[in-house]
């Protein structure tokens, strides 16, 4: 589970208003370097501009005063990216350095900059104050595939490991596939498995014995690591279930999806995926984020030998003792594929749909609100495509996208892409933006009603 690949934020009425990893990833594996803030030479002098010179010093000297956020960010901006998650994302760049303006108005700016995750491209917009109300830093478009056989050919290229499906979901909310590779086939998911935690939060609700805004108590041991804020709270300060689902899928937040499944309770989150998996047995016991943090990365590999070694019902005695007094400090960042078909969250392409599905099928404003925060940068027409929901996952050797869309018709569409690499880490920026332009030009080929290369 690594770092984010995009950052989305727009706080006017825009359609893509969030902030958030663009492959919706837990902790950052890599140390990325920091590029330097220079290359500020071509920056206009206008109020884009000047705000554009800002935010590049600002990202070199982080975390950002939260009073200096508030004078150069427009308050409907913060609104929906408050201070702190702002922080956690810039972070997760690793630095940013301006290698070209591309266009230039007073007010908008777009451009092309290098960050500790890799090129990305920059978009900006001021309001009539002069603060920023717009920012985007997402992956590099690429031209989306013309044909399924294209975008076959293209798949296999990103990793030895793919699965695919692009599906029509029906009314009665079965998934009806257009086009697959290997859509039965078990893949790691990283961070995609909050989809079933989530499902499970929201099937509470539904009977009553939750509500979204249910206060959950945020207790040092269900603490995890980035990505997210939540970790960062007072020990015992409180958050709402609304508040952590949005966190968890918006920006991955783990330390909220600890929560939701600590209040959830791990049964009912492993009945869920039973629901809406035909592959659930390989996902009990269901881990939570600080378990996998701790089994892939304190004193590795002595604790997740010991772990896997294990049966099932002894797997959830040693998470409850032994895995549990471990502390977090003890995790060292890796860089490198750990166990990733075993020490995972795993699912078929054909489940992922089934859980988009099933969550549209529960679908609540809150729960519609947390799967439309971040569409990673897609970018699909908002005319054509007035419902976009998301949901990502990384970690070394792993990448994962996931889009629920639903076209101004009502037609209901999912597309999902799973990657792997269980010997070598992805080059998630290059891999990132690859795996976007197929997810695009698979939604434009399922509204056209193609059915073959």
């Amino acid at each position: 589970m690594s770092a984010a690949l995009a950052l989305a934020v727009a706080a006017t009425a825009a359609p893509a208003a969030a902030a958030a990893p663009a492959a919706g990833a837990g902790v950052t594996a890599v140390a990325a370097p920091t590029p330097s803030p220079t290359g500020t030479s071509d920056i206009p002098n206008s109020p884009v501009g000047e705000q554009l010179r800002w935010l590049l010093a600002a990202a070199a000297a982080l975390p950002v005063p939260e009073d200096q956020i508030k004078a150069h960010f427009s308050a409907a901006f913060l609104s929906q990216v408050p201070p702190a998650q702002l922080n956690e994302i810039m972070k997760s760049l690793g630095g940013v350095r301006l290698e070209s303006l591309t266009a230039v108005t007073p007010t908008a700016l777009s451009g092309v900059v290098t960050t500790g995750q890799g090129r990305l491209e920059l978009s900006m917009s001021v309001d009539g104050d002069g603060k920023i109300d717009g920012l985007l830093f997402g992956l590099e478009q690429r031209e989306a595939p013309r044909s399924w056989a294209e975008l076959d050919r293209r798949l296999r290229v990103i990793a030895p490991r793919v699965g695919f499906l692009a599906a029509e979901v029906r009314a009665d909310g079965t998934c009806r596939p257009v086009h697959t590779v290997a859509p039965d086939t078990p893949r790691p998911l990283a961070s995609m498995f909050k989809l079933y935690v989530l499902g499970a939060t929201a099937e509470q609700i539904r009977k009553g014995r939750l509500s979204w805004d249910t206060p959950l108590t945020i207790r040092p041991e269900l603490k995890s690591l980035p990505s997210g804020t939540l970790q960062d709270r007072p020990d015992n300060s409180t958050v709402s279930v609304r508040e952590a689902a949005k966190l968890m899928i918006s920006i991955s937040d783990n330390t909220g999806a600890d929560l939701l499944l600590d209040k959830a309770g791990r049964a009912r989150v492993e009945a869920q995926v039973r629901k809406w998996s035909d592959h659930a047995a390989l996902d009990r016991p269901f881990l939570a984020t600080r378990e996998l943090f701790l089994l892939k990365a304190a004193d590795y590999p002595r604790l997740a030998k010991k772990y896997l070694s294990l049966d099932r019902s002894r797997r959830y005695r040693y998470l409850a003792t032994i895995v549990a007094r471990t502390p977090l400090t003890e995790v060292r960042v890796w860089n490198k594929p750990r166990d990733i078909d075993r020490l995972e969250w795993l699912a078929s392409p054909r489940d992922v749909c089934r859980a988009f599905a099933g969550l549209s099928a529960l679908n609540t404003p809150p729960l519609g609100e947390a799967m439309s925060a971040n569409d990673a940068g897609l970018g699909l027409d908002p005319k054509a495509w007035p419902t976009v929901w998301h949901k990502g996952g990384s970690e070394p050797g792993v990448l994962t996208m996931g889009y629920l869309a639903r076209d101004a018709k009502g037609r209901t569409y999912v597309v999902t892409a799973l990657t792997g690499d269980p010997r070598t880490a992805l080059d998630e920026t290059s891999a990132g933006a690859e795996l976007q332009a197929l997810v695009r030009g698979s939604f434009a080929m399922l509204s056209e009603g193609r059915v073959r290369g």
